[in-house]
């Protein structure tokens, strides 16, 4: 096996195409917006006698914290190729003078492949950057089916919303309007929010392919809530959400809103992105979250934890860091 740089946009999602783990996160796109906010990447495929295994997205992440090599949600193919990669990885982190490099892998959490991180010299990371736990769901299935999967007040919000006069779902550009109004979710869920240059450079990298949409909720003609949707590869992607008020059922027809354009654009599947790993817990700051996601049906998924190779001593000052950071979000 052999690694060799890719540098087609028609490879790279091709493969993509074939692969049934992945997000957007993997996609071309997703690597266009790490270097519009200045981020060094490097897109690899693994091939195996001149046929492509497997693929990586690998980001340079400078910061506060420290510099370290990040594959998001990757690497997407063969596991055996992870070994073959590792090699080629470690050359580049030197080069690039980087601590650790930082692997969020949608494989499955079971024994086996926590086995193989474990066996390569990683450790589990003081925190993630992406999910490791979602919230996906079926949407293969007629809309009536799906109405009748969900949790009964869900059905219902979204049954009296639909019959609010009030109440309107609209689709628009406004990043500004968008990002005042996750500046105010974060406040009240004590969370940092994206920039609005982050999301203006988000929606410049997916917009020409028709891949992203920012939906608006109203109430009598008052934005309360947003969403950003991703539809990438036949998913749907709820990306970011932002909500400052529950006096009216909003959220959940401008989920559903979204949902059915999935459908339209012959998605067969539904991406709610990330719920707290205790569902239980009700003291964790996505309980809430994740007790309105899991409300329109669906399945949980859990991928192993996001890895860390250590390469020198300047990755446990990252880990005390992050492990701080951690305690005080509550997460």
């Amino acid at each position: 096996m052999i690694v060799k740089e890719i540098t087609s946009k028609d490879i790279w999602e091709n493969f993509l195409l074939t692969q049934r783990e992945k997000t957007f996160l993997d996609s071309w796109n997703w690597g266009k917006f790490q270097e519009k906010i200045e981020d060094k990447i490097w897109r690899w495929g693994v091939y195996d006698n001149q046929q492509l295994i497997a693929i990586a997205l690998i980001v340079k992440i400078k910061a506060k914290r420290g510099t370290f090599l990040f594959l998001p949600h990757g690497p997407v193919g063969k596991l055996e190729s992870l070994s073959v990669l590792l090699e080629k990885l470690k050359e580049l982190a030197v080069r690039e003078k980087t601590s650790f490099i930082r692997i969020a892998p949608l494989w499955e959490r079971n024994e086996k492949n926590i086995k193989v991180f474990k066996d390569l010299g990683f450790k589990d990371a003081p925190m993630h950057t992406h999910p490791e736990v979602t919230w996906e769901l079926d949407i293969s299935l007629p809309e009536e089916k799906l109405l009748s999967n969900m949790r009964k007040t869900t059905r219902y919000l979204i049954k009296k919303a639909e019959k609010d006069k009030d109440i309107e779902i609209v689709k628009s550009s406004d990043l500004e309007q968008f990002s005042g109004l996750l500046d105010k979710t974060a406040y009240r869920h004590h969370f940092a929010p994206f920039s609005l240059s982050y999301l203006k450079n988000q929606f410049s990298c997916f917009v020409p392919d028709n891949q992203i949409v920012l939906y608006f909720g109203k109430h009598k003609n008052e934005i309360i809530s947003g969403a950003v949707v991703i539809f990438w590869q036949g998913i749907g992607f709820y990306h970011h959400g932002a909500s400052f008020s529950a006096k009216a059922p909003v959220s959940y027809l401008q989920q559903w809103e979204a949902i059915k354009e999935a459908k339209n654009r012959g998605c067969v599947k539904y991406n709610f992105w990330g719920i707290a790993e205790d569902e239980n817990n009700e003291k964790h700051p996505w309980h809430v979250l994740t007790l309105f996601k899991k409300g329109f049906g669906g399945y949980r998924k859990e991928y192993v934890k996001t890895q860390d190779l250590p390469l020198n001593k300047l990755y446990y000052l990252t880990m005390i860091f992050e492990r701080l950071r951690r305690a005080k979000r509550r997460l």
